[in-house]
């Protein structure tokens, strides 16, 4: 059985165009507002950072094209809704169907069109979007956040150099301060404990690790002694452990984050939390078809723009809620990646499906209409 495509006619390109416009409109006012609730969250973070009015419009025009690609599902949905409540309340509908024009070639036009949008966004979020990302984060974490993380503590740092095992519980590495610090001394040839020192403070510097008040423990006979100063010759970075955890992998590119993955996977690691977060950004993407499918789906049972649009954005949260939803309990290990990343999907696209196959079938409508009033009338027999 073939599946004729909808050819971009008179009528296919006034509908493009009708949407595009809308399109335009509605990423204007979604961009307008996700900038003005950010900037009064974050302008408190630049006043305080003393940063200039340059480096303020560079955070948030880098940060533009992830802004685009984050809405562009909602946006889609919402110019969807819009341009059929308008084509309703302008007759342009009533003409089409008197004309013979079925549901079905509009399903199957909106159906193609998102796909065209659902790659154009996959490819602009991770080349374009996926970058500006990375910016947007390197101004935040470098320029704003420079303070804060004057402040950062770490907490159970763990590290080995040399002959040396290191664990602090509480570390300022940009103060150059460990607390309550424990250091395990091997031999270098036998692998053996050589000594046990625990500290209740210490100080760091480019030398070394200066500890204060401490207890040294010998392994060959347990002598304990008590110091009041030790030196350890450690070079470790400190401030490298404030970076350990900044750059997020998940937010890498389609492409690399799949060789992260492999390179992960042959040593071992626990790679669910990256492979759902891969398998997101197709789902994402591929959300837009979902959305085209709801739009439509809502507009069959009212034809009221303005009850259609409140629908709409109930839709749109309900979405997001579930879609974030099934990414934590993927990540978490609580479903499989891929059932964890297309949930939202699956689930709206399902629902929005069974609604669009109701009506394009219209005997199958009726037959399960007879059986209702059957049903309902034996019901009312038995009662009476």
């Amino acid at each position: 059985m073939s599946v004729s495509l909808p050819r971009l006619g008179a009528l296919g390109g006034y509908l493009v165009r009708q949407n595009l416009f809308l399109m335009a409109t509605c990423l204007g006012a979604g961009v307008f507002i996700y900038l003005l609730t950010d900037l009064a969250d974050r302008l408190e973070h630049f006043l305080d950072a003393g940063l200039g009015l340059r480096q303020t419009l560079t955070y948030f025009l880098v940060k533009m094209p992830l802004i685009l690609s984050q809405i562009l599902p909602a946006v889609f949905l919402l110019a969807v809704v819009l341009q059929i409540g308008i084509m309703v309340r302008s007759r342009e509908m009533m003409a089409l169907r008197a004309g013979g024009m079925s549901m079905g070639w509009f399903i199957r036009f909106f159906v193609v069109y998102a796909l065209v949008w659902s790659l154009g966004q996959l490819v602009f979020s991770q080349f374009i979007a996926s970058y500006g990302e990375r910016e947007a984060s390197r101004i935040w974490r470098e320029e704003v956040r420079k303070r804060q993380l004057d402040k950062r503590v770490v907490k159970n740092l763990w590290f080995r150099e040399g002959a040396y095992i290191v664990h602090a519980t509480e570390a300022q590495p940009t103060q150059s301060r460990v607390n309550d610090v424990t250091v395990y001394e091997f031999d270098t040839d036998s692998q053996r404990l050589e000594r046990i020192m625990t500290a209740k403070k210490g100080l760091v510097d480019e030398h070394g690790w200066g500890l204060l008040d401490v207890w040294e423990i010998e392994t060959r006979d347990f002598m304990s002694s008590k110091l009041l100063t030790s030196f350890i010759p450690l070079r470790q970075d400190m401030r490298s452990f404030l970076n350990a955890d900044v750059a997020d992998r998940s937010e890498l590119p389609l492409w690399r984050l799949g060789q992260v993955i492999d390179e992960l996977r042959e040593s071992g690691s626990n790679v669910e939390r990256l492979r759902t977060a891969w398998h997101g950004k197709w789902s994402y993407a591929f959300s837009i078809v979902v959305m085209a499918l709801l739009a439509l789906a809502l507009c069959s049972f009212f034809e009221n723009l303005y009850v259609n649009m409140v629908l709409s954005l109930l839709v749109v949260f309900s979405y997001y809620g579930l879609y974030v939803l099934g990414i934590t309990t993927g990540q978490k290990g609580l479903l499989p990646p891929v059932a964890g990343a297309w949930l939202a999907n699956t689930a709206f696209g399902l629902l929005a499906g069974m609604r669009l196959a109701w009506i394009c079938a219209p005997r199958f409508a009726a037959r399960a209409r007879r059986w209702r009033e059957g049903v309902a009338r034996r019901l009312s027999r038995s009662e009476a």
